[in-house]
């Protein structure tokens, strides 16, 4: 950097005519950034679209395009507190009778006398609990979900097992459930799933287990000469005149899952519909939320660019204050979207695909046949509106007809559901911008608009390295001039001097 003399011998604020100098220079180069922020906005709105348009087609994937929600059933039972239903993936409605003659239970087995005191002796060493042998291990075998006898988990023991640790160890990978009640001093076994083995037992120990204190397995301590067990129970009823078991009170029958409460040998009525203002309410966000979408996509393509607000340079911010600059910058930012053919496109697209038919279904075709129609109001922009009475009519009638409506997946694209069209035209754009704008961790290199913004940045580098130049060569003459100007002064009070003394 060369030497900077600033007006000692001129007089002159050549710091003030320098920056002056470079505010002028600088222009470009404010053009520069100008455009780089013009285009990090456009890349940020575009991100921010591709935001909306990834929710909306998660909400139509999760609500349109799954048959639950079109197969919600309200189920009535003259007797709720003994016998709760409710349907899983059943299409059809559904009714019947069921008797209750035994409730499902799990087997259970308990120590014949006090293992410890106390809680605090939980957490000791079995060594120090008065057991003289220590044992490495042993297995607890239980009944499985499917009725049979598991092969059994092995409960390994060290030198610093204690009961907790053992009993920790049989909760967490065991099918058994084991508690040390403080009351008796005892440890009791439940079997984590109900039902009876037949033929065998619920609950069964090997190996070296005697500090435990329990017998082989449940169906010893369930004699009733020692009184400290039982064996699992099925859950018997009558359904629909057919008496049958499950392992659980809780289980499925052609699609419902039944949950038997308490047992009562009087025949108990049940039957289904569907839960139309459940289905309703999952249509009616779905048309809320399109709305509220194309509405907003609207905005973005007609939005007025104000080209008379140019985004501020840091030297103009300095000059105003925040709520300045944020009114500023909110006219500067308008537009950035504005006639843009992916967005005009995809509104096309997505109205096209809820407009037109869809062939090979069985029951309504189009929106308007089950009560969803066009607005006819142009200024809406092709929002939906919803007659609920014919489509809570349709819904009752059959909704799996609705579903399909939206839903079918044809070969080709005009036996495709409404929602399917819809999705993949949602992909299809959001495609579209992730390769103009990137996603939020994308590198630059890697869209359209992150290599312009690269290019914006080569240039501001070289043009900030020019600018330097240049300012070290305004000062470099000025810093002439002024060395010129002092030399002529000195010269001129020498001369000055010598005519004073009478040369």
């Amino acid at each position: 950097m060369p030497l900077r003399i600033s007006g000692l011998a001129s007089g002159m604020d050549t710091e003030t005519m320098v920056k002056e100098l470079m505010t002028a220079e600088r222009l470009p180069l404010d053009k520069i950034n100008k455009k780089k922020q013009y285009t990090e906005w456009q890349r940020d709105d575009y991100r921010a679209v591709n935001r909306s348009l990834y929710d909306f087609r998660n909400l139509t994937s999760d609500t349109m395009l799954k048959q639950a929600t079109f197969i919600k059933k309200a189920v009535s039972s003259s007797a709720p507190d003994d016998v709760s239903i409710k349907n899983i993936n059943s299409v059809s409605d559904f009714s019947g009778k069921i008797n209750v003659k035994q409730l499902a239970e799990a087997a259970s087995m308990q120590s014949s006398d006090k293992v410890v005191d106390s809680e605090d002796a939980l957490s000791k060493k079995l060594s120090e609990l008065g057991i003289t042998t220590v044992p490495s291990s042993f297995t607890i075998r239980s009944i499985k979900e499917d009725g049979t006898l598991d092969s059994g988990y092995e409960v390994k023991i060290s030198s610093d097992s204690t009961l907790k640790s053992v009993i920790d160890d049989i909760n967490k990978n065991s099918n058994v459930n084991a508690f040390y009640d403080s009351y008796t001093g005892k440890l009791a076994f439940t079997a984590k799933n109900s039902g009876n083995v037949e033929g065998g037992n619920e609950i069964e120990f090997s190996g070296n287990y005697s500090f435990l204190k329990v017998d082989q397995n449940n169906t010893i301590a369930a004699d009733p000469a020692n009184a400290r067990g039982n064996v699992g129970k099925n859950a018997i009823f009558t359904f629909n005149g057919l008496e049958t078991q499950r392992q659980s009170n809780t289980f499925n029958i052609n699609g419902f899952e039944i949950t038997l409460k308490q047992a009562r040998e009087t025949d108990i009525t049940f039957s289904s519909e569907p839960d139309v203002d459940a289905i309703l309410e999952s249509v009616t966000k779905f048309i809320d939320e399109y709305n509220k979408l194309i509405a907003d996509l609207n905005t973005q393509i007609r939005e007025t660019k104000n080209r008379d607000y140019e985004p501020l340079t840091d030297a103009e911010k300095e000059e105003l204050s925040e709520d300045q600059i944020e009114k500023w910058e909110e006219k500067a930012r308008s537009g950035t979207l504005k006639n843009d053919s992916i967005i005009s496109s995809v509104l096309n697209k997505m109205r096209s695909s809820l407009s037109n038919s869809v062939n090979g279904v069985s029951g309504a075709t189009i929106l308007s046949e089950i009560g969803i129609t066009t607005s006819n109001n142009y200024l809406d922009n092709g929002k939906l509106s919803i007659d609920e009475t014919k489509l809570r009519q349709a819904i009752s009638e059959d909704p799996n007809q609705v579903y399909e409506l939206f839903a079918a997946d044809g070969d080709k694209d005009s036996e495709k559901g409404l929602a399917r069209r819809l999705t993949s035209a949602l992909d299809d754009a959001r495609k579209q911008i992730t390769e103009k704008a990137g996603s939020d961790s994308a590198i630059n290199n890697n869209f359209a608009l992150g290599q312009l913004l690269n290019n914006y940045d080569d240039q501001i580098k070289r043009f900030e390295d020019r600018l330097e130049q240049v300012e070290n060569r305004y000062w470099k003459q000025f810093s002439a001039m002024e060395t010129a100007i002092q030399k002529a002064n000195s010269q001129s009070s020498y001369l000055a001097g010598m005519f004073n003394t009478g040369y």
